[in-house]
């Protein structure tokens, strides 16, 4: 079974904009491609995992030799669609679809999901509120319908069923935490992990300048 990791990532001048208050745009910038940096490290560490693909409209960091699937702009739902397709033709028999902002992935993390998912038939994980997918494994000829977006482990889980597939649910710190909003921040700022060291009293310096701008307006 050939096994491929689909990731999904906007345009880097578009990701995490809720973050605007805490980062400029250059740290934002910055923030964005090492996360990319380590979902790449963490899917060549996987053992059962055995080609990657992004679906973008820009390459920018993602290394030269993975494969970049256009997305048209549709939305995630249809962009991972039309990517899958594209990798069922290079061979794909399963897929991870993982998005790119999961600064402590593991490729053990990735294995547990592959495994959980061959066990069962589909495996998931979710954020840490439960409220979003952060990584889904399915055999990639099924007629599953992606449903990312607000609530989508429930609507994954109803999909999995609708198939007449058992669904797996994943626990992973390395899965479950990505970083969305400012309270995801500071939860990867007080880490210590010095990839993002450098962030942390920029950071701190951009929100005493927004609350200094806001107080003189």
């Amino acid at each position: 079974m050939s096994c491929w990791a689909l990731v999904p990532v906007n345009e880097r001048a578009a990701c995490k904009s809720r973050l605007a208050g805490q980062l400029s745009p250059a740290q934002r910038l910055a923030l964005v491609r090492l996360m990319l940096a380590q979902v790449v490290a963490a899917l060549r560490e996987s053992n059962l995992v055995d080609a990657i693909a992004f679906v973008s409209a820009e390459r920018d960091t993602i290394p030269a030799e993975i494969p970049l699937l256009p997305d048209a702009g549709g939305g995630l739902n249809p962009a991972l669609e039309g990517a899958r397709q594209g990798l069922i033709e290079r061979g794909a028999d399963a897929l991870v679809v993982l998005p790119a902002d999961l600064p402590f992935v593991t490729g053990r993390d990735i294995d547990a999901l592959v495994e959980a998912g061959r066990d069962a038939g589909v495996a998931l994980a979710t954020d840490h509120p439960g409220l979003g997918t952060n990584a889904l494994w399915l055999p990639a000829r099924i007629p599953f319908r992606f449903q990312f977006g607000p609530g989508s482990p429930r609507r994954h889980l109803d999909e999995a069923q609708r198939l007449g597939l058992v669904a797996a649910l994943v626990s992973s710190p390395g899965l479950a935490f990505d970083v969305d909003g400012p309270e995801d921040l500071e939860s990867l700022l007080a880490s210590g992990d010095p990839r993002y060291l450098s962030l942390r009293d920029s950071s701190r310096d951009r929100q005493w300048s927004v609350r200094r701008q806001t107080r003189c307006g």
